[in-house]
């Protein structure tokens, strides 16, 4: 009974010192999980000028002139040059840069590439870029890589103990619908990143982009307005 009631302990010290360790990784990220179902949700590039917005405060400047406030934002992809985006771009339903199925070197390129998309009853998506099938009632879409979790599973391409570390963002979903966005405060490696999304509960989750991102979240001390963006996402509220 001794050695029961012993074991029993050990079994719970080493699960309470894991759930710590998961909070503790928290806080190495600015994270925020979104409900597009109550929440906008949304794609930008350019503003009401067709300019480029580029940087977050332009972003955040755009949405204020519509009597919006910005809850959170963060880029949302790799780019090419003159902030063009890299890859598949969809806003407002319209397809404003066409899919990239091609092969080449860069993060971009590491498979499986994948498609984070927005439907019009505000339903989120990431799909394999390969398996991604377009329809009309894709309101907002960006295209990146690589896959980070691919049906709850790490992607396989990641090594553990890589010494390839970068500040990274990415997106995933949870299975309740909700999208979590996550960006890392310090130099980290695809794995762990990965780790993250997983631990969150997330099945599919998307890598965007390495040492340029930014993330604005006000409510969490956290504000980076700079930035020289294609895409970027943005959480909005009415004032």
């Amino acid at each position: 009974m001794f050695i029961k009631s012993n074991y029993f302990l050990a079994l719970l010290f080493l699960l309470l010192i894991s759930c710590k360790e998961k909070i503790q990784d928290k806080n190495n990220f600015v994270i925020y999980q979104a409900d597009p179902k109550k929440q906008n949700v949304k794609l930008y590039w350019k503003d009401s000028q067709n300019k480029i917005l580029k940087s977050i405060k332009n972003l955040k400047n755009d949405v204020e002139s519509r009597n919006e406030k910005l809850l959170f934002a963060m880029n949302g992809g790799m780019f090419e040059a003159d902030n063009l985006p890299k890859g598949l771009y969809i806003e407002n339903f319209k397809i404003l840069k066409p899919i990239d199925t091609l092969q080449g070197s860069g993060n971009f390129y590491l498979q499986p590439n994948g498609i984070f998309y927005l439907t019009q009853n505000n339903e989120p998506v990431i799909s394999e870029t390969k398996k991604y099938k377009h329809n009309t009632t894709i309101k907002y879409a960006t295209q990146s890589g690589p896959m980070l979790l691919i049906g709850g599973k790490i992607n396989p391409i990641f090594q553990k103990d890589s010494k390839n570390l970068n500040i990274r963002n990415g997106v995933g979903i949870l299975e309740n619908g909700e999208i979590i966005f996550a960006m890392s405060k310090k130099e980290i490696n695809f794995y762990s990143f990965a780790q993250l999304f997983k631990e969150m509960g997330c099945k599919n989750a998307l890598y965007l982009d390495g040492y340029v991102s930014r993330a604005y979240l006000p409510e969490k001390n956290w504000i980076q307005t700079d930035g020289d963006f294609g895409v970027m996402i943005g959480v909005t509220d009415h004032k």
